[in-house]
């Protein structure tokens, strides 16, 4: 028994210290359960699915793949990636891990590192307009009354 949330469109993020701009794109999201009684396992969240990372200022992109866990074996949370130079049909490093762990990175040049660990990354508390400043369709302001009931 599962779920599934197809994420359709794309997203912006800025770098204002460099003034780079991404668009990416989203992986699909999934609530999964083996069985209706949950004996056999504890009900997980997972995400699946390709994304793309693009910067048209520097011309790097890369090409993500969030594996989904096989129904027999097989790891949860798994994410791969190739990063590619502006111009090159040939990713320049790899990445794979974890996505809420560790991932490691290969270089073409033959070097192996961690790429990040997310365990040891410091927790950020967001910066959000306050709900009065927000337009009608901001995400907090159009889901303010179920956020309210849920709590």
């Amino acid at each position: 028994m599962s779920i599934g949330v197809h994420n359709i469109g794309q997203g912006c993020v800025t770098c204002l210290d460099y003034d780079e701009h991404y668009i990416l794109t989203f992986p699909n999201g999934y609530g999964r359960q083996v069985n209706a009684l949950s004996i056999l396992t504890v009900p997980w969240i997972e995400l699946g699915g390709e994304c793309t990372i693009n910067c048209s200022k520097t011309g790097y992109n890369a090409s993500i793949v969030f594996h989904t866990k096989p129904f027999y074996g097989g790891k949860k949370h798994r994410i791969t990636a190739e990063i590619f130079s502006p111009n090159d049909k040939k990713p320049f490093c790899f990445i794979e891990g974890e996505w809420n762990g560790v991932m490691y990175a290969k270089y073409t040049t033959g070097e192996n590192t961690v790429f990040i660990d997310t365990k040891k990354m410091p927790t950020i508390k967001k910066k959000v307009r306050k709900l009065e400043d927000q337009d009608d369709f901001e995400s907090r302001c159009l889901w303010k009354d179920v956020t309210y009931n849920l709590k």
